[in-house]
């Protein structure tokens, strides 16, 4: 449209302003899975829903493509309960859709060549809980929904109805093309009142754990979406390499069960995250050693499992004062160090300024950082400079 109307600026048009549409889509399009195996390096960025539907979003993703990224993770599914695509479901009604064609929007990160990631926020749903309180979790006190520290925002894990309801939408964005499903927020709520939280699964399952239920949820999961072509990655706390008990008897992230029903997990190994742990008073200005140390436990504790064990690192400033390009390369080259593949960029307002400037002396060191793995039969983008933007908090 741009190249047919010569004077066109902007993303916007005037009332009575005439446009040429040199052509319309006889067919809506239909976008299939590009398979690769569970190895493949990732090299990606996180936008929300909102985001990856803007004009905005597009550029960013052009940008981190001709910067040498190869994917992008993108909401389809926030941990508000805002489902940004078009999916039809009787839990869930009308809703707001900032992604209006799933297939189009990964047709045209396939056609930048770009892996597609669609993020689900699986059991932190306050949209769900609000409009069906029966599916949250139950205070054993009040007979009402339980509330985290005062928010109600937590679906019952082991709520069957629930499980179907995340499994669904994520088999739609498979069949939508996606190249991937990752599951956030697989687990139960790990703050508030514990002793007061009432879960269906004590019922059904007297003798079962947290963990078993997780365990239970993603053996279902991984089975209906193996299928499909897609592969499935895990977001799980970094501080679960750690091992401690009161950590796996709240969350219920056992990674040794759950390393056996997904491809890749993806540990979220924020140094600012490590707050009390192993004698730093600023973790977040220690990202050598938190990388160093949450990714020698991952690879232990997985070992001949198979999974492939692909970190989310900071792009983001919250409680460090080092924050940097070199700060940014720092963990992409201790990840890659200690057996890492690929890695995955997190910041909340989507400001990559810190990544975008870090790539370019990344690949003129690249046996350093990353391997530089592309989508079968296309080649990597050639280097182009970067620019700037700033702020950001975190995901569970």
């Amino acid at each position: 449209m741009r190249a047919a109307n010569a004077n066109l600026q902007g993303s916007y048009v005037k009332a009575g302003q005439t446009i040429i549409v040199p052509g319309i889509l006889e067919t809506p399009i239909v976008e299939k899975t590009i398979s690769v195996p569970r190895d493949f390096e990732v090299r990606a960025i996180y936008l929300t829903g909102l985001m990856a539907g803007s004009d905005h979003g597009l550029r960013i993703i052009r940008r981190w493509r001709a910067l040498g990224g190869n994917a992008v993770v993108f909401d389809i599914k926030d941990s508000d309960g805002s489902v940004n695509i078009p999916f039809e479901h009787p839990l869930l009604g009308k809703h707001h859709t900032p992604i209006p064609d799933l297939s189009k929007f990964v047709h045209f990160l396939h056609s930048q060549n770009m892996h597609a990631i669609a993020r689900v926020a699986i059991f932190r749903d306050e949209r769900l809980v609000v409009s069906h309180p029966e599916l949250a979790v139950q205070s054993h006190r009040s007979g009402q929904p339980w509330r985290e520290n005062g928010k109600l925002v937590w679906t019952d894990p082991s709520q069957p109805k629930v499980q179907e309801y995340d499994i669904a939408l994520a088999k739609k964005a498979a069949e939508s093309g996606v190249d991937e499903v990752q599951f956030d927020y697989v687990r139960f709520p790990a703050e508030g009142d514990q002793k007061d939280a009432v879960f269906v699964f004590r019922a059904a399952h007297p003798d079962w754990h947290r963990s078993d239920v997780i365990a239970d949820f993603l053996k279902h999961a991984y089975s209906e979406l193996h299928p499909t072509g897609v592969l499935l990655s895990l977001d799980v706390f970094g501080v679960m390499a750690w091992q401690r008990p009161v950590d796996l008897s709240h969350t219920g992230q056992d990674i040794v069960r759950m390393a056996k029903y997904c491809d890749v997990l993806s540990p979220m190994i924020y140094p600012s995250h490590f707050f009390g742990m192993d004698g730093y008073a600023h973790p977040g200005d220690a990202p050598e050693h938190f990388i160093g140390e949450s990714m020698d436990r991952f690879q232990l504790i997985t070992n001949g499992s198979g999974v492939v064990i692909r970190p989310w690192l900071q792009a983001f400033h919250w409680r460090t004062k080092t924050y940097s390009p070199e700060y940014v390369a720092t963990q992409v080259r201790v990840a890659r160090e200690k057996g890492g593949i690929g890695f995955l960029f997190w910041n909340a307002a989507n400001d990559y300024s810190k990544p975008f400037v870090a790539m370019p002396e990344m690949r003129s060191a690249k046996a350093q950082y990353f391997r530089g793995d592309e989508l079968p039969g296309t080649k990597s983008p050639k280097l182009t400079s970067a620019a700037v933007v700033d702020n950001a908090t975190t995901h569970q």
